[in-house]
């Protein structure tokens, strides 16, 4: 939509070509139907956020950054907020309202949509796209081609894979595809007990054979099948390539972060004298949240109408383990298509980051998720869909 837009506003006979019955269904679900736009992180924070990926995005970020993403919907009559993390929402709090601004400055540019068009392939003659083949056979000529077909996540939004293929038949290379953003399945009964229980301000570790690989500190949820939230999210990439190598992978959860062990079990002794006479069960209530008290009990072994002075320091050391490292074996990820993006795509070495064209194929040009970039949670992977864009569109009108 970024594309087909900056290209019309710049004077091109713009066609886009629409799988779905309307576009911009994916951008109508993201940030949970709120669509968190960008980040209001600094440029090397954004870059950071990518991963080796993001030198590649360097140039795109410069020309159209997080500012101007905002002020771009400002003048479309989408104002936005900062909420926590530096993560920057519609003031709406409608990601419905993103996708008609979208809409509707498209066509105030001059775009024409086609729906439900199927593209089969690329029209390539002696190394220069020439235009695109629908699934129905009728061609369209085209001087210059944009690629924005999103992953493989969600396709029932119409992100089925369609980019790479067509990339693959340019000659490009797909560094191999797998979920990002995913929530995590767990073994045992633990998880589901929890179910719907929402944890803020814990830190979350990622072993892998028993080693620590990755950490994150935020927001999580228990799930039937596991876990999931924002934290949760973030980490995903690094138990996926684990999990995609056969080895074991383990999460643990700090549930007091903000304190050591030495000063946890301070806080621990002193709960336990200054309130000896109250039972277990009672004193769990001032460091934990309802839902995991029975938990905490069975798991530490200690019984709920044992009085606090009566915990031994082995029972307390007991306690203050499971506190700091709560954990849960990872048996998978859910489904790809329930990934909010799509990691791997078509190879960046292959792509001018100047323009978003083909290193291979003249007049081609690719934007957002089907590259291989891919970013955690905070409003980047959209800025970085609207950012390669808005460079797309404009660098297929000058060529």
């Amino acid at each position: 939509m970024m594309a087909s837009g900056q290209a019309a506003g710049l004077g091109a006979d713009t066609l886009l070509l629409e799988k779905m019955h309307r576009p911009g269904r994916k951008l109508g679900i993201t940030g949970k139907g709120r669509c968190n736009l960008t980040n209001v992180a600094s440029l090397p924070e954004f870059i950071s956020h990518f991963g080796s990926s993001g030198i590649f995005l360097r140039q795109a970020f410069h020309r159209f950054s997080n500012d101007e993403l905002v002020a771009f919907f400002e003048e479309l009559g989408v104002p936005t907020v900062v909420e926590r993390g530096g993560r920057i929402f519609p003031a709406s709090g409608q990601a419905r309202d993103v996708v008609d601004a979208l809409t509707g400055w498209m066509k105030r540019q001059g775009v024409i949509v086609r729906r439900k068009v199927s593209v089969d392939g690329l029209l390539i003659e002696g190394c220069k796209v020439c235009g695109v083949r629908d699934s129905g056979g009728e061609t369209y000529p085209a001087d210059a081609v944009i690629i924005a077909t999103g992953g493989i996540s969600y396709p029932t939004t119409g992100s089925t894979g369609d980019g790479y293929r067509l990339a693959q038949s340019a000659g490009h290379s797909i560094v191999p595809l797998r979920p990002a953003l995913i929530p995590l399945e767990t073994g045992g009964d633990v998880a589901p007990l929890l179910q719907g229980l929402s944890m803020r301000n814990v830190n979350v570790s990622i072993l892998v054979d028993g080693r620590k690989q990755d950490e994150a500190f935020g927001e999580m949820i228990f799930t039937h099948f596991g876990l999931s939230g924002p934290v949760i999210l973030s980490l995903s990439g690094r138990v996926t390539d684990a999990l995609n190598l056969g080895d074991r992978v383990t999460v643990s959860i700090d549930l007091k972060p903000a304190l050591d062990e030495h000063k946890l079990d301070e806080r621990l002794l002193r709960d336990l004298d200054t309130h000896g006479k109250r039972k277990f069960q009672t004193l769990l209530e001032e460091l934990l949240p309802g839902k995991l008290i029975p938990l905490c009990m069975e798991l530490t072994e200690i019984s709920p109408d044992r009085r606090g002075h009566q915990i031994t320091a082995s029972e307390r050391g007991r306690l203050r383990a499971w506190l700091k490292d709560f954990r849960f074996e990872v048996t998978g990820t859910r489904p790809v298509s329930e990934a909010i993006i799509t990691a791997g795509g078509i190879n960046t070495e292959e792509i001018d980051p100047r323009t978003m064209a083909s290193r291979l194929v003249s007049g081609l040009y690719f934007a957002g998720e089907v590259m291989d970039i891919d970013a955690d949670t905070g409003g980047y992977n959209l800025q970085a869909a609207f950012s390669t864009g808005w460079l797309a569109g404009r660098s297929a009108v000058r060529q």
